[in-house]
């Protein structure tokens, strides 16, 4: 049966939940949930920023965030979406998340009073960095902050936030908390034929939920939202391609050559995606972004 709703995890789905001006109530909503009480009060208002940051140097990298943002105390909120694993990933995030601090520096005197910024990552993958601790493997949402060596907090307006959406396991009727609807909603949205009943009579829900309704979509958002569905499928198929090849190839070789062997795989995996969607008519910036690439590396394609 085909899907009724948009993938969240196509960039044009979760811009389109997300990150244009009529989506603001649930930015807001879904934010608030998920950072009460890391944030000292609730985000009532947000404003859109400037997504693509540039370094200060030509030899920087360019930066593209999905989703960025500010409320009306200043404080930055970046928010993310990683479809599959990626090299560096948490180095990435906080690399992003030196700009916004940066901005923030005046001119002339200045006493470094700094807003808060806090980033968001939505992840359809797990890390797999856990090594033997089960309880941290199987957590959804992990909360990352500057502390001393005795865990006490050392800095509280950097705050890091990694949702693996492949650990949400709860059921429609075990939802207790506004996060559990939202980590439901998008882990299942793509798959509802109609508006389950938990969201009716929800403003906010049923609002985003008829947004993202494909049949509701124009001749070029259509067109547009297929071509991010390719590229979404295309990558998928990519990396679980890789994988099974890796388990298979990787029966063969020795304890010794499997790290070396790892990464090249996982560098194949790399360029391939960065092919399709070079096809797909992505931008460089954009191709840079989902896969970690640099620039000139795209350009050598």
């Amino acid at each position: 049966m085909p899907a009724k709703y948009v993938n969240p995890f196509t960039d044009f789905g979760f811009k389109k939940l997300f990150g244009e001006e009529a989506s603001k109530p649930a930015l807001i909503d879904f934010l608030n949930s998920l950072l009460v009480p890391e944030n000292s009060s609730k985000i009532v208002n947000i404003y859109f920023k400037n997504s693509e940051r540039n370094g200060d140097t030509i030899i920087d990298r360019r930066s593209i965030y999905d989703i960025y943002c500010e409320n009306d105390k200043g404080e930055k909120y970046i928010v993310e979406l990683q479809k599959a694993r990626q090299d560096y990933f948490k180095e990435r995030t906080i690399f992003y998340s030196t700009f916004p601090i940066r901005e923030q520096a005046e001119k002339g005197s200045w006493n470094y009073n700094l807003s808060a910024v806090f980033c968001v990552g939505i992840l359809g993958f797990t890390f797999n960095d856990y090594k033997n601790n089960e309880a941290e493997k199987q957590k959804v949402v992990h909360t990352i902050k500057l502390k001393y060596d005795q865990c006490n907090v050392f800095y509280d307006k950097l705050t890091y936030l990694y949702i693996e959406v492949p650990n949400f396991k709860m059921a429609e009727n075990e939802l207790i908390t506004r996060l559990d609807k939202w980590l439901y909603f998008i882990k299942h949205l793509e798959d509802f034929q109609s508006i389950p009943e938990l969201f009716k009579g929800d403003v906010v829900f049923t609002d985003v939920i008829q947004r993202a309704e494909i049949a509701n979509f124009n001749y070029e958002q259509m067109m547009h939202y297929e071509g991010s569905l390719k590229v979404f499928r295309d990558n998928i198929n990519v990396v679980d391609s890789a994988e099974k090849k890796g388990r298979e190839e990787g029966i063969l070789i020795g304890a010794a050559e499997k790290e070396e062997y790892a990464g090249q795989k996982a560098r194949q995996v790399q360029l391939a995606i960065a092919a399709n969607c070079r096809k797909a008519g992505m931008s460089t910036g954009e191709i840079a972004k989902i896969t970690g690439l640099t620039i000139e590396e795209i350009n050598d394609l």
